[in-house]
């Protein structure tokens, strides 16, 4: 064997070595990032963490130890890893910029299944929005409105502002105005009010229901009527009221005065 073939093969043995340890390198810390990635996504399950994070969470973290794997065999190989890690920092950095609002959404959907202010099914109002909770992802989330349309929010939009969850509590209080005229009955008013939410299977009786004058109007005395509720039942306590006040009042012969002003002439 001549000087140049030993060379050869000498080359043959250093590089081939470092060849098969890079591929060995990548192939058992690929196999151990998966395995990592399923164990964690295991735990979360079975510690009840919502799935969504979940499966978003153990992909993260997938990602970051496969980018470790690689750049470890690349060192291996003999490369110059600091190179690509800057390079690499300079196209997270254009990414970033690029897609600021997507990672926002991202992020803003990780605290939304992570801190839960609501959950599929729930009826809440955000972003100015009301309706009912269809789907929660990490970039959006859906409502359907009464009307029945649909509406998608990003993320981040709802995060910013306020949030109204109408159904996070277990009762709700329904609050109503009822307005009667100056010439009418009273205490015959207040009594027929109270008698409406005694005679309401779904009024709760703790906490009170309560009727009181709550304003000397212009053109009327107006009762306030607060009802609690359980929160399934509010829509239909509500409709059902004013429309069982509205009855009973036509019946007992109190008014419900239209807007009016008394004009007097001076000669």
């Amino acid at each position: 064997m001549d000087e140049s073939s030993s060379l050869v093969m000498s080359y043959i043995a250093l590089y081939g070595f470092k060849v098969l340890a890079a591929i060995a390198i990548f192939v058992i810390g690929k196999w151990l990032a998966g395995f990592a990635s399923s164990f964690v996504l295991k735990m979360m399950t079975k510690a009840k963490v919502d799935e969504t994070l979940g499966k978003f969470l153990s992909k993260a973290l997938y990602m970051i130890l496969l980018a470790f794997v690689v750049m470890s065999a690349l060192s291996q190989l003999g490369v110059n890893t600091t190179s690509f890690l800057a390079m690499f920092g300079a196209a997270g950095l254009a990414i970033g910029l690029a897609f600021k609002d997507t990672f926002a959404n991202i992020g803003a959907g990780v605290l939304l299944i992570f801190f839960r202010p609501f959950k599929l099914g729930d009826f809440v109002t955000i972003a100015g929005e009301t309706g009912t909770v269809e789907e929660i992802s990490l970039f959006t989330t859906n409502l359907g409105t009464l009307s029945n349309k649909f509406i998608l929010i990003p993320n981040n939009n709802i995060v910013g502002g306020n949030i109204t969850n109408y159904s996070k509590k277990a009762t709700r209080r329904v609050d109503l105005v009822f307005g009667i005229g100056y010439d009418d009955d009273l205490k015959l008013a207040k009594k027929t009010l109270e008698a409406i939410g005694a005679d309401d299977e779904r009024v709760l009786a703790e906490p009170a229901p309560f009727v009181g004058v709550g304003e000397l109007g212009d053109s009327s005395v107006n009762f306030t009527v607060r009802f609690w509720v359980n929160t399934p039942d509010y829509w239909a306590v509500y409709f059902d009221t004013i429309e069982k006040v509205k009855l009973t009042f036509d019946e007992k012969g109190i008014s419900i005065p239209y807007p009016q002003v008394d004009v007097h002439t001076k000669k």
